[in-house]
């Protein structure tokens, strides 16, 4: 059941619902979006609230199941949320999102990077703050094709939803459509066993793939990086996860992460790379209260927090109808350079950022031990992101409206 851990003020508070995982293969994600969240709120609290109004957080675990997660959806609208948000993992996010409409709620995804979400199953309930697959696999191709030419790539990739849209889009960006070129393997999902990792680092390994695609995610990603170290497989192969955050890499430790590539759409360094000073200002509140560094899943629930209260201000209701003209077509600059939600589609376009994990030794001389990502790229998002005939191209493949509903 949902618990308030943000004590409100006296008077009538605003709620918002966090439907995050803080248990299962996902709670590091899931944990930093609350502390993200929290912080947020802690902020609006000392100032004006929302509408002048103080602002509290309920919080229900999904542990990344969507039948949780739909139960939670049911249970803080009872609670009389504002909107909710959350989710580590795309299919409870939209599983999620769909329960919310139903109860006439926004719903903001954080960390859902299968397609389908603001695509196929996208509504006009649903807006998503993370960048897509495509989005990933659009900038890692505009940074790795070079490279890639004449080499073999292996795909090992979770067997649901934001796996298969994932393969999909590298496969698409990178040009390796030919699977009996670059073959591939998925892995059961949730809860891969061990033997079932390894059997597929084995099958990656017999290929003669000269890189591996690893479309894992929280500690899934981190087992299937162990299981290639003991193998020895890093030192055979280029390593890319196609979509990181600083938690995945922490779980995994520097000297398995060292040399691995991947995309986030954002990380503590952008602020400093690129002198974004709200985005510094971020980092170092949130150092100073959890003696940590944020990661993207941090970033974007404080980031989503932000966004509602600017949309319900500039609405001057919590009306969810009016809110969502108040974000269709938003431009605003943040924790980094410009970004918009897209009227079309609800998805955050933004920046996306190809990073590689720095050698263990760099890392453990660095502040909190944290400092895990050297920046190789950074693509716009209006390059990053599905056109809109794309996008309307995976609307009537999945048979459809050519308009969010």
């Amino acid at each position: 059941m949902p618990q308030a851990i943000q004590a409100a003020p006296a008077g009538d508070s605003v709620k918002l619902g966090l439907n995050y995982p803080s248990s299962g293969r996902y709670k590091e994600q899931g944990l930093a979006q609350a502390r993200g969240a929290l912080l947020a709120i802690e902020e609006l609290n000392a100032g004006s609230g929302i509408l002048g109004r103080p602002v509290e957080l309920l919080t229900a675990n999904s542990a990344s199941k969507p039948d949780k997660a739909v139960e939670n959806v049911d249970a803080l609208a009872a609670q009389n949320v504002s909107m909710l948000f959350g989710g580590s993992s795309s299919a409870v996010a939209i599983a999620a999102g769909k329960q919310a409409a139903k109860h006439d709620l926004l719903y903001f995804g954080t960390l859902t990077y299968a397609n389908e979400t603001t695509g196929a199953e996208g509504h006009k309930h649903m807006f998503r703050e993370t960048y897509n697959a495509h989005m990933a696999a659009k900038a890692l191709a505009s940074y790795l094709n070079d490279s890639l030419q004449g080499k073999k790539l292996f795909y090992l990739t979770a067997d649901y939803s934001w796996g298969w849209s994932t393969e999909e889009s590298l496969r698409t960006f990178t040009k390796t459509t030919d699977t009996s070129a670059h073959p591939g393997v998925r892995v059961t999902y949730p809860r891969p066993r061990d033997g079932d990792m390894r059997t597929a680092l084995e099958a990656a390994r017999d290929s003669g793939a000269d890189v591996l695609m690893l479309v894992q995610f929280g500690d899934d990603m981190a087992l299937a990086l162990h299981a290639a170290q003991q193998m020895g497989l890093k030192d055979k192969m280029t390593i890319i996860v196609p979509n990181l955050t600083l938690g995945m890499a922490k779980s995994a430790g520097s000297g398995i992460m060292e040399g691995v590539i991947g995309a986030v759409p954002w990380c503590w360094q952008v602020p400093y790379r690129y002198d974004y000073p709200q985005g510094k200002a971020f980092v170092e509140a949130f150092v100073t209260k959890y003696g940590a560094y944020p990661s993207s899943s941090a970033a974007s629930a404080y980031n989503i927090v932000y966004q509602f209260k600017a949309a319900a201000e500039r609405a001057g209701s919590l009306n969810t109808g009016k809110l969502i003209k108040a974000l269709e077509g938003h431009r605003y600059s943040s924790l980094k350079d410009e970004q918009e939600w897209r009227a079309f589609d609800h998805q955050n376009v933004q920046s996306v950022y190809v990073v590689r994990s720095r050698p263990r030794n760099e890392i453990l001389q660095s502040n909190l031990h944290e400092d895990f990502f050297e920046i190789l790229a950074r693509l716009p998002g209006n390059e990053a992101a599905q056109s809109l005939s794309e996008w309307q191209a995976e609307r009537r493949a999945a048979g459809k409206q050519l308009a969010l509903e």
